[in-house]
């Protein structure tokens, strides 16, 4: 055998006829391949614009009434200190007349409330600690053996719509008792 024999001579188009064809086929699938991709990130693409519209239609929907809500707000304190002024061993002695305008501003009362939180609008939980993300504290006070940070009083009651804060709680809160004489923060572990 000679070394012209052992050698291999690539194929030109005339030894493999197919060879275009097969390139032409392989540009093709290369150019499907590349389409199927792009065909899956279009997809892709228009479900997260779908999916983003929801949601903002949702939250328009859940929050279309805030402003609305806020000014309802002073509504509702007007309602509570109208019934705040009136204590409940007063009202027994009332007049008859005085108790049925008292218990009309307590049913309007209600129905406010039960109305707001209807669309949403629901009074914060002012029992237990003070939350600083709910709650505005405007004064310490005496804690009368509650633990420090422990609500006392609600001076203005906090509302939430949905998951926003609306309007913040205005609370006392019970300081913590003074340390023993002879004590600092420094010595208390």
């Amino acid at each position: 055998m000679s070394d012209e024999d052992t050698t291999q001579v690539p194929e030109t188009a005339d030894e493999n006829p197919h060879a275009a064809e097969f390139a032409v086929l392989e540009a093709l699938k290369a150019e499907v391949e590349s389409l199927k991709d792009q065909r899956l990130r279009a997809l892709a693409e228009v479900e997260n614009i779908r999916r983003r519209a929801e949601k903002e239609r949702i939250e328009a929907s859940q929050y279309a009434v805030t402003k609305f809500a806020r000014d309802m707000l002073g509504i509702a304190d007007n309602f509570a200190r109208a019934l705040a002024a009136c204590p409940p061993g007063l009202r027994a002695s009332a007049d008859p007349q005085i108790g049925a305008v008292l218990d009309g501003v307590e049913a309007t009362d209600r129905q406010l409330l039960a109305t707001m939180e209807r669309y949403g609008v629901k009074q914060i939980a002012t029992d237990g600690k003070f939350d600083a993300n709910l709650h505005q504290a405007i004064a310490e006070v005496p804690g009368n053996g509650k633990p420090a940070g422990t609500i006392i009083d609600v001076m203005q009651t906090g509302f939430m719509i949905g998951d926003r804060l609306l309007r913040p709680a205005m609370v006392t809160v019970a300081q913590r008792d003074a340390l023993p004489a002879g004590e600092s923060l420094d010595t208390k572990v």
